[in-house]
């Protein structure tokens, strides 16, 4: 199959001129409707537009290759559109792109045709080629200009392998290897796999890429070539396999580093700027040379607990206000077993219990995981038990549970542990490699961990729960307070940060009894998007046609407590939007707290509110947050000609 396969007449528009990129994705979507390969034109357009959410398509150099692989699609295609006085369409190099191609790719369809789009993200590398595609005077000619360079880049008496101009060193060895990867692995990968060849080219310095796109991998790095070279470069959004490249220099960057600045990437691996990688055995890859932050690992690590817990808490969270819903409605007592009068009401507040009780073990371990990967999680999970129980050690005065806070100490304590341990084993001898994973790391670490929380639990123990007593005994006005602080944080960064900080505030609350705190997050969380879409709504003279658009959808969002869909409009003119929407969802977090309203549940938005305490105030609460997120919006943005 060839390029010119996939691309039809009837699916190319020479000389367009889009006002933006909303509109050059409306005609995109368009001419691939005119191909006849797309079978549902809405899911299609659905899957483009969350490509985008990830990451603009655009690759600079007037390039860009929006694509989607979804149901919408019933064969591969293209479509291709010149825009000679450019269109923004947010590219890495912040120039306009003016050669755009459009892939369609079916959900349940072979792989074939990704060969071929692997061969168009090649040759359009090349600037005399984007040239004569931009001065085509008809369809015809454009066709012919793409069919001209594929049959001289791939004749036809070759594999589907690109002629490769890079000569190997002296030696026969290939001084750089380089590996690409991207989420959807049909675009990027190729466009950096190309990026970095002429680079080498271009450097006389020998290369060759591996491309894990959707496809597999394909020109996989041989154990010899890793062996004899001087470095390798790994630009992937996605995890690739690591462990091959135990003992050499490693350079792992982002995808678009690749296509962005690949001279760059290959000096310094020839200059020996870059970090040994060690893998000993499965171990967490995410230290091989991309220079993160120290703080920004920990806010990895301390991520990859919360998302594992955040199911426990959730679910066992719902059961549990379920059965209080169930007891209230049958006018049951509300005494030390309230939830467990009724016989419905028992069975999920057992279950909500018994899932509850996972939640801090499951943090601990994820975290210690994230850090030690497979041997830092039986670690980190029996640390995280002994945080929420600490009975264990009730002998030796360690018999006080920590709890949230516990678990935290137990999972980084755990992960770093583990690392120690693995380092210190590396000099035994190798004869014992196949006894560490399953005896002595599990064995050592066990015992450490257990010294360790039995030494700090005390301590953990009184902090927590001095926290919880300090939050049980605040009064109104520092409830308030807090509340218009908890929901400031979820609206400041819209699911960074100070949202994550805020909302792990708020289930470590719940985990302690503080049910007003989760509340007055939650509430914070769902104002930003539902302001923007009000004021989408009632004042649209604020907003362009595409805003408006999208707005009716923040009402959905905002509803369902997903902030992230109010980025969009934050990212576009963060000085005004970021403000309207902090302040408020500190107003309805504030008004929660006044209110005494309490969540159970961590998460779900409106369709939790059958068990949130004093709902009709909550609804209140939100409506009054989101009119006057709505209002500054329509003070602060203005009007649109």
């Amino acid at each position: 199959m060839r390029i010119i396969d996939l691309l039809k007449k009837e699916s190319i528009q020479l000389n367009a001129s889009p006002k933006s990129k909303s509109e050059a994705i409306d005609m995109l979507v368009e001419l691939q409707v005119n191909g006849g390969c797309i079978s549902d034109k809405d899911e299609y357009k659905k899957g483009i537009i969350a490509r985008e959410e990830h990451g603009s398509t655009a690759v600079g150099e007037g390039i860009a290759i929006p694509h989607a692989k979804n149901k919408g699609v019933k064969a591969p295609s293209l479509a291709a559109m010149t825009v000679p006085e450019g269109v923004d369409y947010e590219a890495l190099d912040d120039e306009p792109s003016n050669l755009l191609f459009m892939i369609a790719a079916p959900e349940g369809g072979g792989d074939v045709h990704l060969d071929v789009l692997a061969k168009l993200m090649t040759i359009l590398m090349d600037e005399d080629f984007r040239t004569n595609l931009l001065a085509a005077e008809d369809k015809d000619e454009f066709l012919k200009i793409i069919d001209d360079m594929e049959t001289e880049k791939y004749p036809a008496e070759t594999t589907d392998e690109p002629k490769s101009d890079t000569a190997k060193a002296a030696d026969g060895a290939i001084k750089v290897l380089a590996v690409t990867a991207c989420p959807t692995g049909i675009a990027h990968t190729y466009m950096a796999a190309e990026a970095l060849e002429k680079a080498g080219k271009k450097l006389g310095i020998s290369i060759k890429v591996e491309t894990n796109g959707s496809g597999g991998a394909k020109n996989i790095l041989t154990k010899k070539e890793i062996k004899d070279c001087d470095g390798i470069i790994v630009a992937a959004d996605k995890s690739v396999e690591m462990g091959r490249f135990d003992g050499k220099k490693v350079i792992k960057t982002k995808v678009s580093d690749g296509i962005k600045i690949p001279e760059e990437l290959i000096n310094r691996i020839e200059a020996g700027d870059a970090p040994v990688y060690h893998h000993a055995g499965a171990k967490n890859e995410s230290d091989s040379g991309d220079n993160e932050s120290f703080g920004r690992k920990l806010y990895k690590y301390l991520m990859n607990g919360v998302s594992n817990m955040l199911p426990f808490t959730v679910a066992g969270g719902i059961f549990i206000a379920i059965a209080f819903l169930i007891d209230t409605i049958a006018g049951a007592p509300q005494d030390g077993n309230f939830g467990s009068h009724i016989a419905a009401a028992a069975f999920f507040k057992k279950m909500g219990d018994f899932t509850f009780n996972f939640m801090v073990p499951i943090l601990g371990g994820y975290i210690a995981m994230s850090i030690a990967d497979r041997p830092g999680f039986l670690v980190g999970m029996v640390g995280g038990y002994l945080a929420s129980t600490g009975s264990t050690f009730a002998s030796v005065g360690g018999g006080i549970p920590s709890g949230f806070l516990g678990a935290l100490l137990a999972g980084f304590a755990g992960g770093f542990l583990m690392l120690g341990i693995e380092k210190l084993c590396d000099r035994m001898p190798k004869s014992l490699n196949g006894i560490k994973p399953v005896l002595i790391y599990p064995l050592a670490g066990l015992g450490l961990i257990a010294v360790i929380m039995c030494a700090v639990n005390p301590f953990m123990g009184m902090i927590n729960n001095g926290l919880s007593n300090l939050l049980s005994g605040m009064g109104g006005s520092s409830k308030i307070v807090l509340g218009c602080i908890l929901g400031a944080m979820m609206s400041i960064d819209m699911g960074g940060p100070f949202n994550k900080a805020a909302y792990v505030f708020g289930t470590a609350a719940i985990a302690s009894g503080s049910y007003d705190i989760m509340a007055a997050v939650m509430i914070g969380g769902m104002v930003p998007p539902i302001a923007i879409a009000l004021s989408t709504t009632f004042f649209k003279n604020r907003w362009t046609d595409e805003e408006r658009k999208n707005g009716l959808v923040n009402y959905i969002m905002g509803l369902s407590f997903v902030t992230e869909g109010a980025i969009p409009y934050a990212a576009s003119d963060p000085l005004r939007v970021i403000p309207a929407c902090a302040i408020g969802a500190a107003t309805a977090g504030g008004l929660s707290m006044a209110f005494g309203c309490t969540l159970m549940a961590p998460h779900g938005g409106i369709f939790v509110i059958a068990v949130v305490g004093n709902w009709a105030l909550y609804l209140l609460s939100l409506a009054i947050g989101s009119v006057v997120g709505m209002l500054l919006l329509t003070l602060l943005k203005k009007k649109k000609s």
